[in-house]
């Protein structure tokens, strides 16, 4: 059998279990660097560039080796795909919405207001047309990409007074990643984009007034309970949020197919393995948290009723001004639906009814 069909019929998981690397010992040995937008203090989010670079080394037989680096180690959490589009370093790991601001698009690839939920992001990915569209347009920054995780839906947030309408959101000062921010913007309030190592003492300090990051797992981990009593679900602006190994295409096109092919594997290990943490995680986090006095809500209806409202209306003003934005979005907007009409046949009902119930 020869080494693509390794790969193919025995799976990452088989090459991974039986300690064999695809007969790639032939090739030249590769060392790469990968910036991550995140701190190694975060397990989950930042484990997912270790499982990446492990799976590498131990499918081409310790020949291509990734050295992984968390931000700040080579450059800002948010400088990382100027590094890869400018080829100081071959990759990065990081979440696309956070360069919204070079163009909005790049929020697509990742997560925008009522959006899509992380299985059907992944089936857009692999399945639909999104990751052919994306590619398509991350080409346009010497990027090739490759879904590198998801967290689930994330947490609202920690609000260090209740929220109990749309009135408390005015001049509120919200820590809040990515696309999100635009709408909380709409709706009165003033966000605020910082990396996730700076948000507590911000908070602390009283400089924002809220803040949310990911879920319970990684919130605990940074102490937001210890300044903020409040923690507010769902965040609407995270149904399902991607990261993405972005790789310099001249460095991806440079690989032997073997290395193209282990890097794709990789990625997509990495990709299943970040939410199964998270999944795993998450619960008893939540109920520590909560048994430690964390004050638990969600967010009034009146607020996610003018969220809603405002980030579709912020999505038509996008679509026609940017042709970007509108080849992809016309896409992912059919997707949505057809997923939705699925998903409330099937799994909202049977959740429901789970959820109901006294186990």
């Amino acid at each position: 059998m020869d080494r693509r069909s390794i790969i193919k019929h025995a799976g990452i998981a088989g090459v991974l279990a039986a300690g064999a690397a695809p007969a790639v010992h032939a090739q030249a040995a590769i060392r790469w660097r990968l910036a991550s937008s995140f701190p190694k203090s975060l397990d989950t989010i930042w484990g997912a560039a270790e499982v990446f670079s492990k799976a590498v080394k131990n499918m081409s037989g310790g020949k291509f080796e990734i050295s992984t680096h968390a931000a700040g180690e080579l450059m800002p959490a948010f400088g990382v795909v100027d590094g890869v589009q400018q080829g100081s370093i071959e990759m990065c790991h990081t979440a696309p919405y956070y360069f919204f601001g070079k163009d909005e698009t790049f929020a697509l690839g990742c997560a925008i207001p009522f959006g899509l939920n992380s299985r059907q992001m992944t089936a857009w990915m692999y399945e639909g047309n999104g990751l052919s569209l994306m590619r398509e347009f991350y080409a346009k920054y010497n990027i090739i990409s490759f879904p590198g995780g998801n967290t689930g839906a994330q947490m609202g947030g920690w609000f260090r007074k209740e929220i109990k309408s749309m009135a408390d959101i005015k001049g509120l000062k919200f820590r809040i990643g990515g696309f999100g921010g635009r709408i909380i913007e709409r709706l009165g309030g003033v966000p605020q984009n910082i990396p996730g190592g700076e948000i507590y003492p911000a908070l602390e300090k009283g400089t924002i007034d809220a803040a949310e990051w990911i879920g319970p797992y990684d919130d605990q981990k940074l102490g937001f309970n210890k300044v903020a009593p409040f923690y507010y679900y769902p965040g609407w602006w995270e149904g399902g949020p991607q990261l993405d190994f972005y790789i310099n295409t001249k460095s991806f096109e440079s690989l032997p197919a073997e290395y193209k092919a282990i890097v794709e594997a990789a990625a997509s290990h990495a990709h299943v393995e970040m939410q199964a943490r998270y999944d795993a995680r998450n619960p008893n986090a939540l109920k520590q948290l909560v048994g430690a006095g964390t004050k638990l809500r969600p967010f009034p209806k009146d607020m996610m009723d003018q969220a809603f409202k405002a980030a579709h209306e912020l999505y038509s003003e996008i679509s026609a001004k940017n042709e970007n934005w509108r080849k992809v979005y016309t896409d992912w907007a059919k997707f949505r639906a057809d997923q939705n009409m699925w998903f409330k046949v099937t799994d909202m009902r049977f959740d429901s009814f789970m959820q109901a119930q006294k186990l």
